[in-house]
């Protein structure tokens, strides 16, 4: 998935965001509205993750979408 693509179907993929890092609450899935630098943001914020690791997890997560 690219990031228009992200953009374009975020309703559709922030509730597997929400699965995938449940730690983040809907306000914040929310406020992302399907940036990725944002989400990457998010997670290395929230998991206290580098952010190389936060991007690949990103990365990795868009692959499989």
């Amino acid at each position: 998935m690219n990031m228009d693509e992200l953009k374009g179907n975020w309703k559709q993929v922030k509730g597997r965001v929400r699965e995938a890092w449940g730690v983040l609450t809907d306000d914040e899935v929310n406020q992302v509205e399907g940036n990725r630098e944002q989400l990457v943001g998010l997670i290395q914020s929230r998991y206290g993750k580098t952010r190389e690791v936060a991007e690949k997890e990103v990365d990795e997560f868009l692959k499989g979408q």
